[in-house]
């Protein structure tokens, strides 16, 4: 068996909570180092550094890292963990995307994996200077991006004309360490993404939700990948982690992150947000609390409760969480100490060893 790896978003904007201004976790590279290196060292596997260069969570005149600078200079100083780097098509060149994040595969010892995220922030991208397409048009680009970079870490020379993007005999050495090419994250609720996702993309990522209505997605995907053929998709999906010894004292803390009376000044690119993606299901006042949906997930409660529910989420098909903390660091020690004990326990103890994921698919 496998079991459930544990990721989590690095807080390049500082924190989670539009509701709370300071979350102690300042968007700076001392802090999030220390918090790769830690990581690796408590049972990490996997950090996802979000794309953006307006900060979405503390409002846009708010610090926010740059990715991609990042990922390299993390790439240079840890050991193990998987960088999964957002990258947004509209943003960058395919073709020197590819040699940048090449580079940045070589330079972590083959540990580099792309998010690739068909831009939704229109004030984000006129500010930069950057393509903003029409909803369905931005999976187009997206299709045609995906498939010059794929083209360029896998033939030399590499040559592509399309509607979007032209390259020509091209030379890209050296190659990613990664073979075919690092792992290719992608999400979406729309059916231009989930077409997109099921033809090109490696892994599934999702928001928010809990175990029934993942394990429908799942179950979607897996079919539209069957039907244009490929190695099965991997999934994963996003979570807000409050853990405390009692559930009265986790849902005390639930209610004081989703005040809005605290803070608004990220409210208005959160609506440029809605606006701009098509989504399954109505937002919440917690939706907008919490980024990515984390509190749909269900990781609130005692350890006990929120390892039961990681093993659920892992009996639908979900492979990789990517959580989200506050204060990130002492609550990343905390579900290090009390949760992932708790739930590797419970993977062994299954019945021949089979992981959740095994027994519900009825291996």
């Amino acid at each position: 068996m496998t079991g459930m790896r544990f990721g989590f978003w690095l807080p390049v904007f500082g924190g989670w909570l539009r509701n709370v201004p300071d979350e102690g976790m300042e968007a700076s590279w001392e802090y999030v180092r220390k918090l790769a290196l830690r990581s690796e060292e408590i049972g990490f596997d996997v950090t996802l550094l979000a794309e953006l260069n307006l900060n979405d969570i503390k409002g846009p005149d708010a610090p926010s890292l740059d990715a991609w600078s990042t990922a390299a200079a993390l790439a240079a100083v840890t050991e193990h963990l998987e960088l999964m780097v957002a990258v947004r098509p509209n943003f960058h060149n395919p073709a020197l995307l590819a040699k940048r994040a090449a580079n940045i595969d070589r330079i972590s010892g083959g540990r580099l994996s792309l998010n690739v995220v068909s831009s939704w922030w229109a004030e984000e991208a006129r500010q930069y200077g950057a393509f903003f397409d029409r909803h369905d048009e931005r999976y187009d680009r997206t299709g045609e991006w995906l498939d010059v970079v794929k083209g360029l870490w896998t033939e030399t020379p590499f040559s592509h004309e399309g509607k979007y993007y032209t390259v020509s005999e091209t030379m890209l050495e050296p190659k990613p360490v990664q073979k075919p090419w690092p792992v290719l994250y992608a999400g979406g609720e729309s059916e231009a993404g989930k077409r997109l996702i099921s033809d090109k993309a490696d892994a599934f990522l999702t928001h928010g939700d809990p175990p029934e209505p993942i394990a429908a997605k799942i179950q979607d995907m897996r079919g539209r990948r069957e039907e244009v053929g490929g190695r099965p998709l991997r999934f994963g999906v996003a979570g807000f982690v409050v853990c405390r010894p009692t559930e009265e004292e986790a849902q005390a803390e639930v209610s004081r992150i989703t005040d809005v009376r605290q803070s608004a000044s990220s409210y208005t690119n959160y609506q440029d947000w809605v606006s701009n993606t098509k989504l399954e299901r109505k937002v919440s006042l917690e939706d907008y609390s919490v980024s990515n949906r984390g509190l749909r997930t269900g990781l609130v409660g005692t350890p006990d409760q929120i390892a039961d529910r990681i093993l659920e989420l892992e009996a639908v098909g979900v492979d990789l969480l990517l959580l989200q903390f506050s204060p990130q660091l002492e609550e990343m020690e905390r579900f290090a100490e009390e949760v992932i004990p708790r739930v590797r326990e419970r993977e062994g103890t299954l019945v021949g060893g089979d992981s959740p994921a095994e027994i519900a698919a009825g291996s």
